[in-house]
């Protein structure tokens, strides 16, 4: 038999009976379409962590110390010297004052002071604009920094875009807009702003002093170690105990990440797994149900010199077509479901925009996949449909 005319015989057999077709390959489908929205969301949310932080950002490490007697940008100047592991050490404090809205309404905002070199420690990206300098940062100038998003238009009157040179009144006094930062789901939002500490401090005071402490490691430098060698520096510089300091790295953060999705993606595979083995199952169900209804359509056949690889052939193919008809609605609802699942985490969490990745490799292996389900689960009905006896089958009533 002709490869067309095997193709041609295979589609119309399973054209004859589409809705028994359509439900048989739905554990196919449900299988498929686990594997591909996990891997592709996973992918979605690997892409927009990397986009956010970057790879250098796996350098960052937070510090959380109290010392009764407050801790100064000197305090951090000397644990940057007594660990050269990092490039920078610095520090912010927190404030909140009065803003007037461009609706006229009045409302509190964050107010963060920090040294320029605070956005170097924490990768920080901008939208428009520039970052303060030092020389403003000494002179307290009445400069700042803002998050972007809806909040800038909330706040100004204009677009994020537009909100260079603008002025935002701030409690008692006015200041000039000069920056406007990417919206990112690891800083602040959109009714942050960011001013120089020694502005933060003189203008608005009631910080407390420095509140955060942020640090940037060398490239090379082995995280896990400078987490616990920067407790144990920091814990002697103020007099505590090591227990009361704690100390953590993105690095870590990215690492426990990568483990939950890969716990994730065991228990989904695990699903999807069973979901096949299932849709096999239905599969072969199907297949020898259809060998019983056309046993004398076999007869026929083998009657008229179809040999039995012939048939053999014939209905291998109609389960690999049905396994593989099942894998391609499987990707396209998979894809799609991961798709809403992406909008539905950016809707709730603004800034976490995660764009589903289909990898060829993915569609690939889901494709060989359910090539590999119709062989396996189609052969004993395909062998038991050849071994029938044309004489025999042609007597079945």
């Amino acid at each position: 038999m002709k490869i067309g005319d095997l193709f041609y015989e295979t589609w119309h057999a399973l054209s004859a009976n589409k809705g028994r077709s359509f439900l048989t390959i739905l554990g196919i489908v449900i299988g498929i379409a686990a594997v591909i929205a996990m891997t592709s969301l996973i992918a979605g949310v690997q892409n927009m962590l990397m986009g956010e932080m970057g790879l250098s950002q796996a350098r960052q490490v937070s510090i959380s110390a109290y010392s009764p007697q407050g801790i100064t940008f000197d305090d951090l100047d000397k644990l940057e010297q007594g660990m050269p592991e990092y490039e920078v050490i610095t520090g912010a404090s927190y404030a909140s004052a009065e803003i007037a809205m461009s609706d006229g309404q009045k409302n509190y905002a964050t107010i963060i002071g920090a040294r320029p070199d605070y956005f170097t420690a924490n990768g920080t990206k901008l939208k428009a604009g520039r970052f303060f300098t030092e020389s403003e940062e000494q002179n307290a100038a009445r400069l700042v920094v803002i998050g972007g998003g809806e909040m800038a238009v909330q706040m100004l009157g204009v677009p994020d875009t537009e909100a260079v040179g603008k002025t935002v009144r701030l409690g008692n006094d006015d200041y000039t807009v000069i920056g406007v930062m990417e919206t990112s789901s690891f800083m602040g939002g959109g009714g942050t702003f960011y001013a120089p500490y020694t502005t933060v401090e003189t203008r608005i005071g009631n910080t407390g002093g420095i509140q955060q402490i942020v640090g940037f490691a060398r490239e090379g430098t082995d995280m896990d170690r400078l987490v616990e060698t920067t407790q144990t520096f920091v814990a002697q510089y103020f007099n505590l105990d090591a227990e009361s300091v704690y100390v953590s790295s993105l690095d870590a953060v990215i690492k426990q990440m990568e483990t939950m999705m890969a716990s994730f993606s065991l228990l989904m595979g695990s699903v999807a797994s069973i979901s096949l083995f299932v849709g096999g199952i239905g599969i072969m169900n199907m297949m020898l149900t259809n060998v019983t209804e056309r046993i004398r359509e076999i007869g026929l056949r083998k009657s008229l010199g179809a040999r039995r690889r012939d048939v053999t052939k014939q209905f291998l193919l109609e389960a690999i077509m049905l396994c593989v008809a099942g894998g391609a609605f499987g990707i396209v609802f998979g894809f799609l479901a991961a798709w809403g699942l992406g909008q539905v985490i950016g809707a709730v969490q603004a800034g976490m925009a995660v764009t589903p990745v289909l990898a060829p490799g993915v569609v690939f292996g889901a494709v060989a996949v359910c090539v590999l389900i119709g062989v396996v689960f189609g052969y004993y009905p395909a062998r038991r449909a050849a071994k029938l006896d044309p004489v025999e089958s042609l007597r079945y009533q």
